[in-house]
């Protein structure tokens, strides 16, 4: 192995939400001289306005760093900053792909999480050398011991030798840097072999087009050199590369171990595919990378411009959007009620709303949003298969044999005092247990879930229920049949698409009641009567009423016989029932908004 080759460690930081992660990447960056004091701020590398608002990483950003260790020699860091919440875990595995090791943060004070768990185990499976660290210990309630044997116990990693450390404060930060340099591995390639560099991320920037990060596995990259992506096939000039500390800065060439970014004038999004192998043209390798799996997204939910007009900036928008965030996807559709928008598929909803709030931010966009759905696997009387998550895609149930609905098994921690509340919210679910045990005061609880139940408002009442201290991570379980039945809702008597939804059977009085109300509330007066109706199929299972408003139109009557007034009243029922039929009914966009979020305790 070259000297270059073995002075370079690649490492991300994996843990759950809060524990960290990005105040430890300040404190690297702070004590590597990455960014001057007078430049520094928090959690410097969650660059998205998002971020810094809602506290949390969404994309997962790199750094490359210079670090003096104590045997004189100069160590080139290349840190990648993961997400911590459950819709992102997309980001974390192809973080994961581009290091030979984790650090894994745990708060000392609130112990092993469930997102602790699932980020570990994406590091195992990527035969990571893992340093385990213990942050927050300048806490009055750190509990070090306590934890290190949580740590040994739900995980199975012997954290004797954890370290110690407060990412506020900067205790033991350069323990830390020196654990990275003498415990994590260097990585392995040939300098001198023909280039393979594997694609880790990509993002748009409207002067110098696709701009992407790559991790260079063999051989160089150079300004000039004519690049080819092994999936697409598709053939580029690099016009600029270089890394960043977390300042962007040009460089002559990115060698084997290192990660960086380049641009090459690219224009077709489509052209970068996330886990694609980059090679010379001239000089291809002889196979690609592994890459890693295709993420699935498993939430859908039409996104419709608010204003016609602005489909086309929509559909661009989506585009831009979807090359900074591989998890994502969309397709065209059209909706009697919305026009034409695209249905849209999600890895959960935190990643629905982040998207959302990125749209109406980053490119001005006002939409309305149809009720999140599920891919449910339609069986056929005659032998077919038919998936669907759109509502309106749901086959005749004349036809249908039976539904099959998709499950995930759920990792919940609890604190005990909670567990009571936490068992009822499953049970009412129509979760199944699999397994409980106790890791000191905590309670780790594994249950079978139905999809279509969690996507609602699973995690809003699994905080509430628990004070906010429950911790929450899934993946998918397979398929299994259910009583799933399409509920319709029916205004004035026409039928609302956009507010269609696939619900259990068993669900379907209760949801279609708490949607009539709701609209009863959110749908404003009419000089007509407007009947809203929940039904499945042709049977209505809830009806709610919204009263007319009513002009008096014997204000001007004067005494006189009360036939008079008879008369007027009578012609103004007649022009109500003509009022009614040929009446349209006006729903504002908030209504489709505030009818997704049915379940919330008002």
């Amino acid at each position: 192995m070259s000297q270059e080759l073995k002075r370079i460690r690649n490492f991300s930081i994996v843990a759950h939400i809060d524990h960290g992660k990005s105040t430890l990447a300040d404190r690297l960056i702070e004590v590597c001289g990455g960014l001057d004091k007078r430049e520094m701020t928090k959690q410097v590398l969650d660059s998205m306005e998002i971020e810094q608002e809602r506290g949390i990483t969404i994309k997962a950003q790199t750094v490359c760093l210079k670090y003096k260790a104590k045997d004189g020699q100069i160590y080139s860091l290349n840190l990648i900053d993961t997400p911590g919440h459950v819709d992102f875990s997309y980001e974390v595995s192809r973080s994961l792909a581009a290091c030979e090791g984790s650090i894994l943060v745990v708060d000392a004070s609130q112990g092993v999480e469930a997102q602790t768990l699932a980020n570990v185990y994406k590091a195992i499976e990527a035969n990571h050398e893992i340093i385990p660290v213990l942050n927050k210990i300048d806490l009055p309630a750190a509990e070090p011991e306590r934890v290190k044997a949580q740590i040994e116990e739900v995980i199975g990693l012997d954290a004797s030798q954890a370290i110690p450390i407060s990412a506020k404060t900067g205790e033991g930060i350069d323990v830390v840097l020196e654990a990275i340099v003498n415990k994590l591995p260097a990585p392995k390639g040939n300098p001198d072999g023909p280039l393979k560099a594997m694609l880790v991320d990509s993002w748009y920037d409207p002067y110098l087009g696709v701009v992407i990060l790559v991790r260079i596995v063999d051989g160089a990259l150079k300004p000039g050199m004519k690049i080819k992506m092994m999936s697409s096939g598709a053939m580029h000039t690099v016009d600029n590369l270089g890394t960043f500390t977390p300042k962007k800065q040009s460089g002559s060439e990115l060698k084997a171990g290192e990660v960086g970014y380049i641009t090459a004038s690219i224009k077709q999004v489509a052209d970068c595919k996330v886990g694609d192998t980059i090679t010379e043209e001239r000089n291809p390798c002889a196979e690609a990378l592994p890459g890693f799996g295709v993420s699935k997204p498993v939430v859908f939910c039409g996104l419709y411009p608010n204003d016609a007009s602005e489909f086309s900036t929509l559909k661009e928008s989506l585009a831009k959007l979807r090359l900074n965030d591989a998890s994502f996807e969309f397709e065209p559709e059209s909706s009697s009620a919305l026009g034409f928008g695209f249905r849209c598929g999600f890895l959960g909803l935190l990643h629905l709303e982040i998207i959302q709030e990125r749209l109406e931010r980053e490119f001005n966009l006002n939409l309305i949003t149809t009720a999140p759905s599920v891919i449910y696997q339609a069986h056929l009387r005659d032998a077919t298969e038919v998936e669907f998550h759109n509502p309106a895609d749901m086959p005749d149930p004349t036809k249908v044999d039976y539904i099959e609905e998709p499950w995930i098994k759920a990792t919940i921690m609890v604190p005990d005092t909670y567990l009571g509340a936490v068992l009822k919210l499953c049970e009412d679910k129509r979760g199944e247990q699999i397994e409980m045990h106790y890791t000191g005061s905590k309670v780790m609880l594994l249950y079978h879930l139905p999809l279509n139940e969690v996507i609602f408002d699973f995690y809003d009442k699994l905080k509430s229920c628990s004070s906010g201290y429950a911790s929450f991570d899934w993946q998918a379980a397979g398929y299994r049949k259910g009583e799933v039945v399409k509920l319709t809702i029916l205004i004035n008597a026409e039928p609302v698409d956009a507010l269609s939804t696939v619900v259990h059977r068993g669900r379907a009085e209760s949801r279609g009641r708490e949607l009539c109300l709701r609209l009863k509330e959110l749908i404003p007066r009419h000089l007509f009567q407007i009947p809203i109706q929940a039904a499945i199929g042709g049977k209505i299972i809830a009806r709610e009423t919204v009263s007319a408003l009513r002009k008096d139109v014997t204000a001007k009557c004067y005494g006189g016989d009360i036939s008079r007034k008879r008369k007027l009243l009578d012609k103004q029922k007649e022009g109500k029932k003509r009022m009614r039929s040929i009446g349209k009914v006006e729903i504002p966009q908030s209504a489709f908004i505030a009818a997704l979020k049915v379940g919330d305790n008002k």
